[in-house]
């Protein structure tokens, strides 16, 4: 084991042990999650490429790595940093972390003050950082002074699929496609996670993911009940593909969207998107539905915003978070339009929010 240093752009520098995959100079913005469980899923949530991700529960790894728990197919950060790492036995056919983090190339740093880390980042907010041992200083601080800042950052072609996938196979343990499906939603995948498939064919809907490239006559060609717009990583405001795609097809046919999706929308519906200090990242985040004054509690993973004053008239807010007031929902009816900042997945999370895959599919008819 061996002492490595995490330096933010701001020049605040923390302490901690290298582990997982060798290490070598592992940049990023670096944000963190206030999730208790749920590791797995954080590091195959495709929405954190390009991310140094801060876990802020006190102990990482207690049971090990499930392959069939996974959202994606691999890890996404760049690098992680905890507390303290579990070192102990788990269940048979598991992985350690460590193993886990090795095997897919994501160098680690535990041992770091995550406290001390988490109340800088929330004061300061989200910034770049680097790891790196001390005799890689010089080099490292040169190439955090001339990495780009995520907003300046393309990062959907790397988890996106390639090609049209026609109701894809989540592996042991997910939910099959429905034999006698309902409907048939077409989703453009930008860093989709396994969940969110998964809960369409729990509601009877058959799904088409196409990739990120895909055009208003690639949906249309599939003849969908709903064009639905996935989350992932990154500036929705670099996405003009993606937003053309949704004012093409916004009053045709109904549109929805979770995440970077829901900013997507927020930019066809005439709407604009801002960079938060330090976002939403963990499974405790507190959301009102306006509608009918219910307030739940959901698992959010975003660092950008729909900025509430540049809706137009007849776009609702449909939710909002009831910590800082942000938009957490939109609502077109007329147009059948629908669209949530947060994760109704929950992966991981709460599950009080899956009721908005039955949404969707009302959404439709």
């Amino acid at each position: 084991m061996e002492k490595a240093i995490l330096k933010l752009k701001d020049g605040k520098e923390f302490s901690g042990i290298a582990f997982g995959a060798p290490l070598d100079l592992a940049v990023g913005e670096v944000v963190f999650n206030t999730g208790i469980p749920g590791y797995q899923e954080i590091l195959t949530d495709p929405s954190y490429k390009g991310q140094i991700t801060l876990l802020t529960s006190p102990m990482i790894g207690n049971y090990g790595i499930e392959e069939t728990d996974s959202e994606s197919s691999g890890a996404k950060p760049t690098a992680l940093v905890v507390k303290k790492l579990y070192r102990g036995p788990v269940m048979e056919g598991r992985l350690t972390l460590d193993e886990y983090l090795e095997r897919e190339g994501i160098p680690a740093l535990e041992d770091v003050d995550t406290r001390a880390l988490t109340i800088h980042l929330r004061n300061h907010g989200s910034q770049n950082g680097i790891i790196f041992y001390e005799r890689d200083r010089a080099e490292a601080e040169k190439r955090l002074a001339s990495y780009p800042d995520i907003t300046e950052i393309d990062l959907i072609d790397k988890v996106s699929v390639k090609t049209k996938i026609r109701n894809p196979d989540l592996g042991k343990g997910r939910t099959a496609p429905p034999d006698a499906p309902d409907m048939h939603f077409v989703l453009v995948d930008y860093g989709i996670k396994r969940s969110i498939i998964e809960n369409f064919y729990k509601c009877n809907i058959a799904v088409t993911l196409l990739p990120s490239t895909a055009t208003a006559e690639d949906v249309l060609k599939e003849n969908p009940d709903t064009l639905f717009l996935s989350n992932g990583p990154g500036d929705p405001d670099r996405l003009k593909d993606a937003v053309s795609l949704a004012k093409a097809l916004i009053g045709r046919i109904p549109v929805a969207g979770i995440c970077l999706g829901h900013q997507i929308i927020t930019l066809a519906l005439g709407g604009r998107t801002v960079k938060m200090k330090f976002g939403h990242h963990g499974s405790n985040q507190p959301v009102k539905d306006l509608r009918t004054g219910r307030t739940f509690v959901t698992a959010q993973n975003h660092g950008f915003m729909s900025q509430k004053e540049s809706l137009p008239e007849n776009v609702e807010v449909w939710m909002v978070n009831a910590n800082d007031q942000t938009v957490e929902g939109l609502r077109d009816d007329g147009r059948k339009v629908m669209s949530v900042q947060f994760h109704p997945e929950a992966a991981p999370g709460p599950e009080d929010a899956l009721w908005i895959f039955e949404a969707f599919k009302e959404n439709a008819r």
